[in-house]
């Protein structure tokens, strides 16, 4: 075992003789400096994201130092919690652009399995945060709930660099070291996520008007985090090398840990443990506190054994998600009539989760290999097309809260569950468009392979992203709003199941797609499987736009009463919280 912190070479493997994966450019990978007249449009997105990092950096390194309580109109802890999560999603997105291109060309599995692993590695990390939620709410509290996973994160993201040989999944023992990896990231995500945009909530009164801005800043931090650890981490792993990429997202959560320690006095004693008390208490010889810290990373272990069956992690998820199922239906048969409507039109919402994110996840998954080889990059790096996504909600999540609010205004605001029918549309258009792109304007290149243009790419990107503000925010926002007290926290769990369900499937599907010659995807096969998922998906929303107005009855709007949960926090999930405005919560 060996910590790669060399220059990674970039020769040709097996898979890339049979033709799987194309040779990146002589450029990349064989020098550590490249002269400034040789700089493509990468290495200056590269530099530019390095440089808007730094100067936000700076700003708030200055509103933190400030003597005075408020910066901005806003409490110190905000821009804390800020910094804290950028770095977080630095990491997390610089890390999720390079996997699905890291286990085929590094780790040299099939793309099937390739897209197997990334898609049950995603549904575990959207799972969880559930159990993180409820032992922060229980015992811990956010904040120790948020370090204990920031640290588990930060291993995890420093193992990642740990990338052995080079020879191969079946020779390298390395490899269990990578699957340690990832067992720490789910693990750390789920104590992380669930707590961290509570603890934004707990530094206003329930009554604050400045709420919504609150979110809208914390929320430009998720973005930034991001695109910039896509365009600068991902950057450094694809065409240096792997560990440089990995062991950069490392630093960053690393510095994310930092911040968020230092910072503890801004949160001003919010996000303490609920009964300090019973942390004290002795089990098993330990105190409460780290007998749950030792559940912590028993779970680790756990994590790591399933993440190697894949398989297994879909069954589960299939079996429980039906018991979960079954027991709401079973808490809402004892509510009365509207409550009762209420929860059958949430599991709605629900169940049209695993299709969008199915669809939405390919982009980590098989959509970046289809672009590593078949899409005419024109010499830009396969991940920064990752960063797409989050510069378009920067640009679009704000126009999206504003037109809503318009709507609204002029009495022509669709239902929600009209709203998330049409985003179910676009994800599907997104498909169709990106597909006949293909087919009918590829060109060869210079080997005669024939190359899609980079404009159905982005086409592609904003389609989905458009898609996921119409049903991500809402959809959120439909299970604070339409759930009794009381089973809050039990409708938001179902969520994550249908999330993570989503993530599966994408996985699943990429699977499937990667049945090919000799294990890998191709063109055509991706082409067609890309086809029938976006006819599907436009069917299925067309029709749900349809059955909104009897799903729209069932929320009884009309009766709804404030019973507390306004403003109550986000679910944690990073790709929702990338499209939440807090005008369309």
């Amino acid at each position: 075992m060996k910590l790669a912190l060399h220059t990674f070479k970039f020769g040709v493997s097996v898979r890339q003789l049979k033709g799987g994966v194309q040779k990146r450019p002589r450029e990349y990978g064989e020098a550590h400096v490249k002269n400034i007249a040789l700089w493509n449009y990468a290495d200056w997105a590269a530099l530019v994201a390095s440089a808007v990092l730094i100067i936000f950096l700076i700003v708030g390194a200055w509103a933190i130092t400030r003597p005075k309580e408020e910066v901005f109109g806003h409490p110190k802890g905000l821009y804390m919690l800020f910094f804290a999560e950028m770095w977080e999603r630095f990491s997390f997105y610089g890390m999720r652009a390079l996997l699905t291109l890291y286990l085929v060309k590094h780790w040299m599995y099939s793309d099937g399995t390739a897209n197997l692993i990334y898609g049950a590695y995603g549904s575990l990390v959207y799972i969880t945060p559930v159990l993180g939620g409820w032992l922060a709410d229980r015992y811990l509290g956010q904040r120790k709930a948020v370090l204990f996973g920031a640290v588990l994160l930060t291993l995890g993201h420093l193992f990642m660099a740990f990338e052995g040989d080079g020879s191969g999944y079946q020779n390298d023992p390395t490899l269990n070291v990578f699957w340690l990896a990832l067992a720490f990231i789910i693990v750390g995500s789920g104590f992380l996520k669930a707590n961290i945009s509570v603890l934004v909530g707990q530094l206003y009164p329930r009554t604050d008007v400045r709420r919504d801005s609150a979110y809208t800043i914390f929320y430009m931090g998720i973005n930034l985090g991001a695109a910039t650890g896509v365009l600068i981490a991902a950057y450094l792993g694809e065409t240096i090398g792997w560990a440089y990429g990995f062991g950069l997202a490392g630093i960053g959560m690393l510095l994310g840990l930092i911040v968020f320690i230092l910072g503890k006095p801004l949160l001003k004693g919010n996000g303490e443990p609920p009964v300090p008390a019973k942390l004290k208490e002795k089990f098993a010889g330990l105190n409460l506190e780290w007998l749950l810290y030792a559940v912590g990373l028993a779970g680790v272990g756990v994590i790591w054994l399933l993440i190697q069956y894949q398989s297994a992690v879909g069954g589960i998820l299939l079996v429980s998600g039906i018991v979960l199922l079954l027991y709401v239906v079973k808490e809402a048969l004892k509510l009365d009539n509207e409550a009762r409507d209420r929860v059958f039109a949430m599991i709605f919402l629900i169940l049209l989760m695993p299709l969008f994110w199915g669809l939405f996840e390919q982009a980590g998954g098989s959509l970046n290999l289809f672009t590593d080889r078949h899409v005419d990059r024109g010499g830009i790096p396969t991940t920064f097309f990752q960063s797409i996504n989050p510069i378009y909600i920067i640009l679009l999540a704000p126009l999206f809260a504003g037109l809503w609010h318009w709507l609204a205004s002029v009495g022509k605001e669709p239902s929600a569950p009209a709203k998330m029918g049409l985003g179910i549309v676009q994800m599907g258009l997104a498909f169709v468009v990106m597909v006949w792109g293909a087919e009918s304007f590829s060109s060869s290149n210079d080997a005669g392979a024939l190359m899609m243009p980079v404009l159905f790419l982005f086409l592609f990107y904003l389609l989905s992203t458009t898609g996921e503000l119409c049903l991500s925010p809402v959809g959120l926002s439909a299970m604070n709003r339409l759930s009794v007290k009381h089973m809050a926290s039990l409708m938001m769990a179902a969520f994550f199941f249908g999330t993570a369900g989503g993530n599966y499937v994408a996985g699943f599907m990429g699977s499937l797609m990667g049945e090919g010659e000799g294990g890998d995807m191709t063109r055509e096969g991706a082409l067609e499987a890309y086809w029938a998922m976006g006819l599907v998906a436009v069917g299925v929303g067309v029709a749900v736009v349809l059955v909104s107005p009897f799903i729209k009855k069932l929320m009884h709007l009309d009766t709804l009463t404030d019973d507390g949960l306004e403003g109550s926090a986000a679910a944690g999930l990073e790709a929702q919280e990338a499209g939440v405005h807090p005008a369309s919560r």
